[in-house]
């Protein structure tokens, strides 16, 4: 199957879910959490999610995570990851019991695709205090896309994790995930990356890029957001209409999407010192906010 064939795909089977200019989005990817571990890469960053998440959930916005939250390639069990970052966790329930939570597959939460799995693993979790199973993200189901529907405009945002643009991490991706269990996640204690991962393979991620350009453009320029890279994309009105949220494992800080007031912001949250010493986490806007509507096209 064509990268072409697996965009299509998962826009044909993605859940719609309308909005207006009332609506709040916040849009991470790429979490990669992790058992808190050397090579969790989630684990130098997690105060500052907490943080961000806290304040989205105060502020009424509802969570779009575009796969990879979870890091099921280097860890065996969710339980590890689970019993790591309860606190992240008991915050995306509160999201979930509010129906105000959206998770899609990635690669390496691809096994999120086997309902039985999800039913085992995230609708229910032993707690120890009371020695009984509880409720975690009961009844919750994970797809490849997801799409939000504009009122105001009839312009659909069209979000999916982005490795259908890459073979080895969709169809590959469990010869991949041995590759990191029995290779790549040793070599990282010497800062050796994971050379099929476009996140730190450049020629690959042109590639994905290149790909999941030419599927936007072959679809009248329709409004897309990915993660999977790494690598924050926000195009002006006008360009390929392909957006990027980027991580929340990069160096000291998290990067997301901020869709509020009918427009949608480029954010980075970081911990930053003020000038009597006081360690702080700060919202800094990147780029934005533009108004969703100045990227309609002709078709709509």
């Amino acid at each position: 199957m064509t990268s072409r064939r697996r965009f299509s795909r998962a826009y044909k089977n993605a859940r719609r879910v309308p909005f207006d200019n009332s609506s709040k989005f916040i849009i991470f990817s790429d979490c990669h959490r992790g058992d808190n571990s050397f090579a969790d890469d989630f684990a130098n960053n997690r105060n500052t999610y907490f943080h961000a998440l806290q304040h989205y959930y105060d502020h009424g916005f509802t969570y779009c995570e575009l796969g990879d939250g979870d890091e099921l390639w280097e860890n065996l069990e969710f339980k590890a990851i689970l019993e790591a970052h309860k606190n992240v966790y008991k915050l995306m329930m509160k999201f979930y019991e509010e129906c105000r939570l959206y998770r899609l597959l990635g690669n390496h939460d691809m096994v999120y695709k086997n309902q039985r799995y999800v039913e085992k693993h995230l609708h229910s979790y032993f707690n120890k205090v009371t020695n009984e199973d509880v409720p975690l993200f009961p009844g919750i189901e994970f797809s490849e896309g997801l799409i939000l529907e504009y009122e105001e405009t009839g312009q659909e945002i069209f979000m999916l994790h982005g490795h259908q643009a890459d073979f080895m991490n969709y169809s590959g991706w469990k010869l991949n995930r041995f590759m990191v269990r029995a290779l790549w996640r040793q070599l990282q204690i010497f800062g050796i990356g994971d050379p099929t991962s476009p996140a730190k393979n450049y020629r690959e991620l042109k590639k994905v890029e290149r790909r999941t350009k030419k599927w936007i453009i072959e679809n009248d320029n329709i409004f897309t957001i990915t993660g999977h890279t790494h690598r924050p994309r926000f195009p002006e009105p006008g360009e390929i209409a392909y957006f990027n949220d980027g991580s929340c494992v990069h160096p000291r800080s998290i990067t997301g999407l901020e869709i509020e007031n009918g427009a949608i912001t480029l954010i980075k949250w970081q911990i930053a010192t003020t000038e009597d010493g006081i360690l702080k986490v700060i919202r800094v806007p990147l780029e934005g906010p533009k108004r969703i509507v100045d990227y309609r096209t002709e078709k709509i």
